[in-house]
């Protein structure tokens, strides 16, 4: 047995704090950074910037931050996994050495490829793979669309190899968020494949600790703990053999680290318990949370099973071209104005039917007797999306500006007349494991095929407990949910997922009974028709809905103003319900 492995992770996203990891260096031992650069978006950024530039298609800010620490990285011996690679891994290791060279820092280097499916995309359709969508069942052929990049989720140990085989930096393509610290805890702690309960333990550290800061104080509900309002270390993992671990963050940092900034962490953008990744089915209802000093929660418990023989593969494509206009409308007769603004414009357009699809939203931020001419001003957001660009280019905006003088009384836009801008739409599927390669080209430019799991199993479809029968708690007054219930929420593809948690056995009890499937699409309307799913996590006091297709098609093409659902819970802790006087 070993001590535990600390890891730090400086990056949630691509374009995350620059400095992060010069500053984690500087102030935290850790024996590992990792970094998380590709959500969901970023590839079809990437893909972007590839087709502008063969050479690239990964997270070149990586180099940036690894420039201000690779020399003391090499004095310490602290290890480095990422995933900036993004669509050209190897693209990446290569320019990771040419900056070694440069800055005369010895470090070695190795990738983990495999992940891309695009070369072999023909083969395997022609095979008789469907690529139905996870969501809806679709089949891929049905769309009659061509991908523009499809990326399979690897897991963690082909990182562990490169780090076995002695490299410094290991830079991946797309590998599950999780399987950076997978990777890093099975190398160090020498865990067989099925460890499962020692995999699903780092499954969870991983997924706590992926999106940075979010698990020390960051985007975090219950304000009133966060009291140093500085900017948030970096998130620590310091994870032991058995897979429990200990979350932190470096001394004198900004930011908190309690039981309720992990659980929020923990229960951010998944969906049932079983949260399933390549290695391991990490059972997250089984997680024990505890405070274990200052700034410091411990997580032990969780148990594993062994993974499911398909790998996610996250497609996107190009659905069309899109543009938005939003109009400002002020003081009386809101809903009447916008009427008239709507009309007047699709007169002018030809109608709506000219268009693949228009979404139009009223957003009511004026108030009743304004103080202030903010108080008295709605918005009109009126987005169309058009496979032919021409329809929903500069003659789509030219039309709203000819509104000015012609329509109803105090016009104006909140932007200028803009060029419509290609969209893409995000393609969730599944593949049998056994047709990914999942690689490793070690430093010395040898290739290691990583074996997928052979102990699979099976996954059958969570079935949400009913809730159960409300006790009388007594007499209620109306209030805000968030008065005793903390969230966080996020986005997976077109879903939206709202954690709920509470802090005491009476008000979980009382929020298990009251917040049911119905009682949340009464509570959000916009919900209302869509699939809502709900799941319970009685070890963290907390339920987790998921809302299929609030977001559309996903975040690149979603039309919502929050298209990442980042301010849904927020928005569910505002609303009033029936809250029982003895629980406040």
């Amino acid at each position: 047995m070993s001590r535990a492995v600390r890891i730090g992770n400086v990056s949630g996203f691509y374009g995350d704090r620059h400095s992060a990891m010069r500053d984690l260096v500087a102030t935290a031992d850790v024996d590992v950074i990792t970094g998380d650069y590709l959500a969901e978006l970023t590839m079809l950024i990437l893909w972007k910037s590839r087709k502008k530039n063969p050479e690239t298609g990964y997270a070149h800010t990586f180099l940036t931050q690894f420039r201000e620490v690779a020399a003391e990285c090499a004095r310490r011996g602290i290890k480095v996994v990422v995933n900036a690679g993004g669509l050209n891994p190897a693209g990446m290791a290569g320019r990771v050495r040419e900056l070694l060279a440069e800055l005369g820092v010895d470090l070695t280097v190795a990738h983990v490829e495999g992940d891309d499916l695009m070369p072999r995309l023909p083969q395997l359709l022609e095979r008789g793979h469907e690529f139905a969508n996870i969501d809806t069942g679709i089949p891929l052929r049905d769309k009659d669309v061509e991908p523009v990049s499809a990326n399979a989720y690897l897991g963690g140990w082909g990182i562990a190899s490169a780090l076995a085989r002695g490299a410094d930096v290991v830079v991946t393509g797309r590998v599950t968020d999780a399987a950076l610290v997978v990777g890093a805890g099975a190398w160090w702690h020498g865990w067989s494949r099925d460890d499962y309960d020692a995999l699903a333990g780092a499954v969870a550290a991983g997924h706590i600790i992926e999106c940075g800061p979010q698990a020390t104080g960051g985007n975090y509900s219950q304000i009133h703990e966060v009291t140093d309002r500085r900017y948030p270390g970096s998130p620590i993992a310091e994870l032991e053999h058995d897979g429990s671990f200990v979350i932190t963050k470096p001394t004198d940092s900004g930011g908190v680290v309690t039981p309720g900034t992990v659980t929020a962490q923990l229960l951010y953008e998944v969906g049932a318990p079983a949260y399933v990744n390549p290695d391991v089915v990490a059972h997250f209802d089984t997680c024990s949370i505890t405070q274990a000093g200052e700034n410091r929660v411990r997580v032990s418990g969780t148990v594993g099973t062994p993974p499911p023989p398909t790998l996610k593969v996250a497609m996107n494509y190009i659905g069309g071209f899109r543009n938005t206009m939003t109009m400002a409308l002020t003081g009386l007769d809101i809903e009447e104005k916008a009427k008239w603004a709507v009309e007047e414009l699709m007169t002018i357009l030809g109608g709506q039917e000219r268009f693949d699809h228009v979404d139009i939203q009223l957003l009511r931020y004026d108030t009743p007797d304004p103080v202030s001419m903010e108080q008295a001003t709605a918005h009109l957001r009126v987005t169309v999306k058009d496979r032919d660009r021409a329809k929903v280019d500069r003659a789509f905006s030219n039309a709203v500006i000819e509104l000015y003088v012609a329509g109803y009384a105090g016009f104006y836009t909140t932007t200028p007349p803009s060029s419509a801008s290609e969209f893409g739409v995000y393609w969730p599927t599944l593949i049998p494991a056994s047709e990914v390669a999942h690689t490793v080209v070690h430093a010395d430019g040898t290739r290691e095929l990583i074996e997928h799991s052979t102990e699979t199993a099976g996954l059958t479809a969570a079935q949400a407990p009913e809730s159960p029968a409300p006790r009388d708690f007594g007499t209620t007054s109306r209030r805000p949910l968030g008065t005793i219930v903390a969230a966080r929420s996020g986005d997976k593809g077109g879903n939206a997922n709202v954690g709920v948690w509470t802090d005491t056995d009476e008000r979980w009890e009382w929020l298990r009974s009251h917040l049911t499937e119905q009682r949340f699409a009464e509570l959000v309307p916009e919900c209302r028709g869509l699939t809502i799913r709900r799941f319970e996590f009685p070890n963290l006091k907390a339920l987790n809905f998921v809302v299929a297709g609030f977001l559309g098609d996903g975040v690149a093409s979603c039309t919502r103003p929050d298209a990442q659902a980042k301010s849904f819970g927020e928005y569910l802790r505002a609303v009033h319900t029936d809250v029982p006087d003895a629980l406040i």
